[in-house]
């Protein structure tokens, strides 16, 4: 009896080591806006993947493939870097899904992106929700500061919410 409550023991310490020991969760996020303008305006500021002028850390767009399936379009940032994308799916309907496929964790603190931008209309306004889902920018344990879950979740927030932001006072000005 006492050598099966020392295994167990030791099977419970184990399990607790390795439940520790385990590397990053999945994060998700998602940011909003309601703008003044209906779907149709806002789409066609945002809804050409070749086109991520957009988003404000965004200088310059290429890519291949426009708005079908497997198109890439690689954005060089205003501050320096880039940030490779391809394009998963894509509905006239007004949505797209795309994931990252190569940034410097220095310009993006994420790794595996994959995020996804709606509009739903309502009359003369329109919602935009910028959803995405990623892991930190560091893959171990112990990750440093500017690499763990809470850097990367701030960062994509930040963008999202200035870029929507952004996208809600250019619209609504008329642009």
């Amino acid at each position: 009896m006492k050598i099966q409550l020392l295994a167990a023991a030791a099977v419970l310490l184990g399990l607790a080591s390795a439940v520790q020991a385990h590397g990053p969760t999945r994060q998700k996020t998602q940011q909003e806006v309601e703008i003044n303008a209906p779907a149709d305006k806002v789409w066609k500021a945002i809804g050409n993947f070749q086109d991520a002028s957009w988003i404000p850390v965004v200088e310059k767009t290429e890519g291949q493939g426009g708005n079908e399936k497997g198109a890439t379009r690689k954005l060089t940032l205003k501050g320096g870097g880039t940030v490779e994308e391809v394009l998963d799916t894509y509905d006239e309907g007004k949505t797209f899904h795309y994931r990252i496929t190569n940034v410097d964790v220095k310009v993006l603190p994420v790794t595996n992106y994959s995020s996804k931008v709606t509009l739903t209309p309502d009359g003369d306004k329109t919602k935009v929700v910028w959803w995405g889902a990623f892991y930190r920018g560091y893959p171990n344990n112990d990750p440093p500061a500017d690499l763990n879950d809470e850097a990367a979740v701030k960062a994509v927030n930040g963008l999202y919410r200035t870029t929507l932001d952004a996208l809600k006072e250019k619209l609504e000005k008329g642009s």
